[in-house]
């Protein structure tokens, strides 16, 4: 007579399987269009001067940066804002002033 398998056991048999490991990030990777940075124009970078000068630690914005090939948003509280440094951080995200495209402020 056969004995009775554990649950823990049966579950394993249906975990999914990854014959290759890291092959699904590969694939995302991929799936990335790689985009080129933006230069801002002379009034753009006006515009976005003066934004930035309105940012308070606590301040909710929004941000549309460049990252590793791409333009992220992030939306959140102003953790840090550090002329010196030059770096802006959104919780736990830290975006370099010269990676920004826009900000926005959020109603609230």
């Amino acid at each position: 007579m056969r004995q009775k398998m554990s649950m823990d056991k049966r579950a394993a048999q249906f975990l999914p399987f990854q014959a290759v490991k890291g092959l699904d990030e590969a694939l995302l990777a991929k799936e990335k269009i790689k985009v080129p940075k933006i230069e801002l124009s002379d009034e753009m970078a006006e515009e976005l001067d003066k934004k930035m000068h309105n940012i308070k630690k606590g301040s909710i914005i929004t941000c549309i940066y460049f990252h590793k090939d791409e333009y992220l948003k992030v939306t959140g509280m102003v953790a840090r804002f550090d002329e010196t440094s030059r770096i802006l951080q959104i919780v736990n995200t830290k975006i370099k002033f010269e990676d920004i495209l826009d900000v926005k402020f959020e109603e609230g």
